[in-house]
């Protein structure tokens, strides 16, 4: 059964995950209006908290970390 609270829509984004250290490239795969999943070259260093930037959507989004696998993460809006 599904648990998402909102549909999600695949996509193939160009993302940067934003926090203290630098910034991180990233590939959207999947958004929702409530979170989205992200592909990373790798999930270390990544912190809990961050800022989602598209830019070819002009949105920063702040957002946080509920899951991760390998070079996956799942990620709320906050």
């Amino acid at each position: 059964m599904e648990k998402r609270a909102a549909d999600r829509h695949p996509v193939l984004k160009a993302a940067t995950i934003e926090f203290a250290d630098g910034p991180v490239s990233c590939m959207v795969r999947n958004i929702s209006r409530t979170g989205a999943a992200l592909d990373v070259s790798s999930a270390a260093g990544i912190p809990e908290h961050f800022t989602l930037a598209l830019p070819s959507d002009g949105q920063h989004l702040p957002c946080h970390v509920v899951w991760r696998k390998d070079r996956r993460i799942g990620v709320a809006f906050d």
